[in-house]
């Protein structure tokens, strides 16, 4: 079993923090859906105001639910469409204060109000994309958004794997 003890601290420090264990968590394994997995509730455990955590994959063009902690979620979601499906569209990451202002919000859990989704990126394939939100308005900011994107881009590779 593992056990990581992130210290609280400012964000920054939180999330090298988050990013070494996650290194150490999906170091030596090749299996992308188990890497999932373990970032999953690695993050659920690590971040405070989440309520869900988790990753769609890149499944022929269409993002399919992936590996998570949270409540039940919508399976499918075509690109474009919500705040997933937005940033798997643009490759772009989406930090959104107000899920119920967001264009085409697809509400799966309605008591999410804010949103954090980082395209996984890897060899210029997208292969998921990183999902965190959260029942508070605006509870990502920069840092968040820095940190997630910092983590995505250390384990990237070892979520390309068979």
């Amino acid at each position: 079993m593992y056990e990581f003890q992130i210290e609280a601290g400012d964000k920054a420090e939180v999330y090298r923090q988050l990013g070494d264990a996650a290194d150490a968590l999906t170091l030596g394994e090749v299996d992308s859906i188990a890497n999932m997995a373990n970032i999953s509730a690695l993050l659920w455990e690590a971040l405070p105001d989440l309520n869900w955590a988790g990753f769609y994959r890149n499944v022929g063009g269409e993002l399919v639910l992936g590996p998570f902690q949270g409540r039940a979620a919508c399976i499918r979601i075509p690109f474009g469409k919500g705040v997933c499906g937005t940033a798997a569209a643009t490759l772009e990451p989406q930090c959104v204060a107000d899920v119920h202002a967001f264009p085409g919000h697809i509400a799966c859990d309605s008591a999410s109000a804010s949103e954090l989704v980082v395209p996984v990126v890897h060899e210029g394939r997208l292969l998921a994309v990183l999902d965190l939100d959260s029942p508070s308005r605006a509870r990502f900011d920069d840092e968040d958004l820095k940190g997630c994107m910092a983590l995505v881009e250390r384990i990237a590779d070892r979520l390309a794997a068979a």
